[in-house]
């Protein structure tokens, strides 16, 4: 039974516990954030959550509450309330994110789950908790259901890969078993379940070097001037009721909202600088001088109303930034729409005014480079989409993709940096495209893309394709051509899809890219991993894998085998997954495919490490080298095993929705 302690003294315990296990109370916040917040807003949250812990657990604490208990029910009940802010702690100049490389994979399995079910996931997974405490202390945290909350995160358990932790597993999986420190295992308990994987250690990268000098300098003859303005606003006028809350309040976070402090780069900056991507991008537009346009954009974003259309991308956030964004366009692309385009670290935020009406479309950026941060899109209407180009392409033209022997028309550059290109069929109008832009599959017809030139000056002779699928950004399209023979080769890496073999393939596999979320993905690449030879005399066949890499990182593939004529062959889909990328280049698919004399055959494929077939179940058989075509058996039997052993001697399983394709 536990004893009454003084208020000091809870508060005492509860610091001790969040110093010694800062880590593990940081990874149980990150975790119960909502997984759409990008990682380093997140990561800051989450070192709020922990840290404004501490009041109310001491109190907990000093009523005789367990301090280790009260903290964890403090956590989760900060980081799955109602996200408030700007608040600190706050960051200025560097971007974070953690170090540990799956914290991010655990995010996103569990996606879908509520706050409290995601903090049960990883009290049982992570700290070892049996049921009944767990949902004590979700109880404590304010859930109405900590039982379903559980039974939820058992439920989410049951993944690939998601295997909870039973409590006194730690042994087995090389922790220290934990020692307690008084009833109920207080601030001097050991961690159940020591693990390196939490947000503690993080990466960091600048935000703003370009002008950071350059600002230094100017802010000492704006602050003056600043002082001076402050002084006669106030001698005149009450508290600013202007901005939304929580700026109102708070000089650092009214800053953001400023026009003045907006961040404006040089216009010749991305020739000298070895980071080209949106960092390296002026501001353009007739209008980046017009401060009432830029504050409604600014504000906008900070407090939208009720009547604003706000899209943003899957995952990207559409938290008000938390310090003077850069500005990268400001003007009037079409009659009678304004847009305003910033960017913020890891994310694009376009701002339009059309007919009265006002709209923020918002996409993630995350680790963009001299292709994918190539182009903005501006606006759509009637067929056609106005796009902002990057201050290092010197020339854009538009081609079908489906007529690979077509040629490419020269578009003209405007003196802003912007082109009018066509629109595919499928790609939405309107500036809130974000969503109806979508790319929703089905036909096939026509499509236009974007083949633009980089300057000489920071790469010779390269040139790229964007197509439009509904997003923000355009897509950057490549192409990795099959390697034969019965060597080992070396790996190919994705290369620009503007050769006349990758435009040849992409005209043959262009309606893939109708399944593609545009909103999402940055970059298709096109791999044709195996050539085989049909059984019958019927000709060569090719296997490909398309990878639509998300700006989150996630990888979504689909396999298709391509016969010499007629169309694709659907194979496999898999989502989320390393296979067909630089961290899964080892890969399996089978498929039963009908020759013209009507009889079935099973066929399977893998890359180049791949040493061997093998077919157990319904079919018993075993191949040298990296193909397998052989009779299949008669329906109705079930679908063979397919496995692959590589040279390596690791073996691998035939790529499906359930993953496959690793050893």
């Amino acid at each position: 039974m536990g004893h009454r302690h003084g208020s000091g003294t809870g508060l005492r315990h509860a610091e001790a516990v969040i110093v010694e296990r800062y880590p593990q109370l940081l990874r149980l916040a990150y975790l119960v954030l909502p997984p759409d917040l990008d990682r380093h807003s997140r990561l800051l949250r989450a070192h709020r959550a922990v840290q404004h812990s501490l009041r109310a657990a001491g109190r907990r604490a000093a009523q005789g509450e367990d301090p280790l208990a009260a903290v964890r029910a403090e956590v989760v009940r900060h980081a799955a309330g109602r996200l408030r802010g700007p608040l600190p702690p706050w960051v200025w100049g560097l971007r974070m994110w953690p170090s540990a490389e799956g914290l991010d994979e655990e995010a996103r399995r569990l996606t879908g789950l509520t706050p409290y079910a995601r903090a049960a996931w990883v009290l049982r997974r992570f700290e070892g908790l049996d049921e009944e405490a767990v949902a004590a202390v979700l109880e404590q945290a304010g859930a109405a259901d900590p039982t379903g909350e559980v039974r939820a995160a058992r439920a989410a358990a049951s993944g690939p890969g998601a295997a909870l932790a039973a409590p006194g597993a730690a042994a087995a999986a090389g922790a220290e078993p934990a020692s307690p420190a008084g009833p109920g295992g207080g601030a001097g308990a050991r961690p159940e379940r020591e693990t390196i994987l939490h947000p503690a250690d993080v990466h960091t990268r600048p935000t703003d070097l370009l002008l950071r000098r350059t600002r230094v300098r100017a802010a000492w003859g704006i602050a003056a001037v600043l002082l001076l303005a402050a002084g006669l606003t106030r001698a005149t006028a009450g508290p600013d009721t202007a901005l939304p809350a929580p700026y109102a309040g708070s000089p650092v976070a009214r800053a953001a909202l400023d026009p003045v402090r907006l961040v404006r780069v040089p216009a010749q900056a991305w020739s000298d600088t070895g980071r080209v991507d949106f960092t390296a991008w002026p501001a353009r537009g007739a209008r980046t001088g017009d401060r009432t346009l830029l504050a409604r954009a600014l504000g906008t974003w900070a407090s939208p109303t009720s009547a604003t259309v706000v899209t943003t991308a899957p995952t990207a956030s559409a938290e008000p930034p938390e310090h003077p964004p850069q500005l990268l366009f400001a003007g009037d692309p079409g009659p009678g729409t304004a847009v305003v385009v910033f960017h913020d670290a890891d994310r694009i935020v376009r701002y339009t005014e059309r007919g009265g009406r006002r709209s923020l479309d918002i996409a993630r950026t995350d680790d963009a480079n001299v292709t994918t941060a190539a182009a903005v899109t501006l606006t759509r209407d009637a067929g056609t989409a106005r796009r902002l180009l990057a201050p290092w392409i010197v020339t854009a033209g538009v081609r079908d993709l489906t007529a690979p022997g077509g040629p490419v028309r020269t578009l003209p550059i405007g003196p802003d940096g912007t082109v009018t290109t066509e629109l595919p069929p499928e790609a939405g109008d309107g500036p809130g495209d974000g969503a109806a832009g979508r790319a929703k599959g089905g036909g096939c017809g026509p499509r236009p893309v974007l083949e633009v030139a980089s300057s000489p000056r920071i790469v010779e002779k390269h040139s790229f394709l964007l197509a439009d699928l509904g997003g923000l950004l355009p897509v950057h399209l490549t192409y990795t051509p099959p390697v034969e023979g019965s060597d080992v080769p070396p790996a190919r890496q994705p290369r620009e899809a503007t050769g006349s073999a990758a435009l040849a393939r992409w005209a043959q596999e262009s309606c893939a890219l109708g399944e593609v979320d545009g909103r999402a993905v940055r970059a298709v690449n096109l791999w044709d991993f195996a050539v085989t030879e049909l059984p019958e005399s019927a000709g060569r066949a090719v296997w490909s894998c398309t990878r639509a890499t998300h700006w989150s990182g996630r990888g979504d593939v689909r396999i298709r085998l391509r016969p010499p004529a007629g169309d694709s062959l659907a194979v496999a889909h898999a989502e989320s997954t390393a296979a067909c990328g630089r961290f899964g280049q080892h890969v399996l698919a089978a498929t039963l495919w009908r020759a013209p004399s009507g009889r079935g055959y099973q066929l399977a494929a893998g890359s180049r490490e791949v040493a061997e077939i093998s077919a157990t179940g319904s079919l018993t058989t075993r191949t040298p080298g990296r193909t397998l075509a052989v009779p299949a058996p008669a329906a109705p039997a079930p679908p063979a095993v397919l496995t692959a052993r590589l040279h390596s001697g690791a073996v691998i399983t035939a790529l499906d929705a359930r993953g496959g394709g690793r050893d």
